[in-house]
């Protein structure tokens, strides 16, 4: 990703979630040095505007900053709410924020009931991307970028988050899956609009503080994936591509029940409910 790709950024509206650590706190800094607003997401304030004050050190404008616990859906749809509120446009969504698990590996629920993996990788997103759709239609040409992973697994839609024989990696690749074909059917919904929503795997085991808790010794650096994810953002030759899944900077295929229209419609009814349960609570 060259300078003058990310000159094109001065004066847009870039919200990342995730953005206190690893590759969402790189994204944000080297955003913000390129003159773009940042509405950043994260949990703990105090790491949020450590990372505010390397944005602004940088040169960059003083971001926006907006907590939130993505687990809660009702936490997602204050979230949302707020960004209406405070931001009139919105130019860039990336969906960014993850989680693996407990640290022990045991299977864990979220607040709403769902295993917590399938909530903060799938459901937030997948709830965020809604509520923000208008918001990004009206400030068009804008663009969703979701961060995925190459580590996909096949979701049973009758039983997406099995309590036996629980392994937190499985949940974790069928959450990234489900990611993609929410990628794949919101760019569907959207087209024509202006508004381009893609997927990428940005780097395999990046340094980040996921992969070192999980004790695997990494092998890509973050800067490697913030120059995947900064091209889907920056580069305005991906100006009309959507419904995209990346493998870093290459076009890629994604596990074949992406490409099946039926199950993701189902995935999409199977997340509508979850989202209504939550937040009719």
């Amino acid at each position: 990703m060259s300078d003058n790709d990310i000159d094109r950024m001065d004066g847009r509206t870039v919200l990342i979630t995730g953005a206190t650590d690893g590759l969402g706190r790189e994204l944000a800094v080297r955003l913000g040095a390129a003159g773009a607003r940042l509405i950043l997401h994260g949990r703990n304030p105090d790491r949020a505007a450590a990372v505010a004050a390397e944005v602004t050190a940088a040169g960059g404008h003083a971001p926006l900053i907006i907590l939130a616990d993505l687990s809660r859906l009702a936490e997602v749809d204050r979230l949302a709410d707020e960004i209406i509120a405070r931001t009139s446009r919105l130019d860039v969504l990336v969906n960014n924020a993850g989680s693996g698990g407990r640290s022990d590996g045991k299977r864990a629920l979220s607040a709403d009931g769902n295993e917590l993996i399938w909530a903060v990788n799938h459901l937030a997103p997948y709830r965020l991307t809604r509520r923000l759709l208008p918001l990004l239609q009206t400030s068009a040409p804008a663009r969703v970028v979701n961060v995925a992973s190459a580590g996909q697994q096949e979701i049973d839609l009758d039983d997406p988050n099995p309590e036996h024989d629980y392994n937190p990696y499985a949940a974790y690749c069928r959450a990234k899956l489900a990611m993609i074909m929410a990628t794949i059917e919101y760019a569907e919904e959207v087209s024509g609009t202006g508004v381009t929503v893609n997927a990428l795997h940005p780097a395999t085991l990046m340094a980040t503080t996921m992969v070192r808790e999980a004790g695997v010794t990494p092998i890509s650096t973050v800067a490697e994936g913030a120059d995947a994810t900064l091209r889907l953002i920056c580069d305005p030759g991906l100006s009309q591509i959507t419904g995209r899944y990346f493998n870093g900077t290459r076009p890629n295929h994604p596990h074949a029940q992406a490409d099946d229209a039926k199950a993701r419609r189902r995935l999409l009814e199977i997340s509508n409910a979850a989202v209504i349960s939550a937040v009719s609570r």
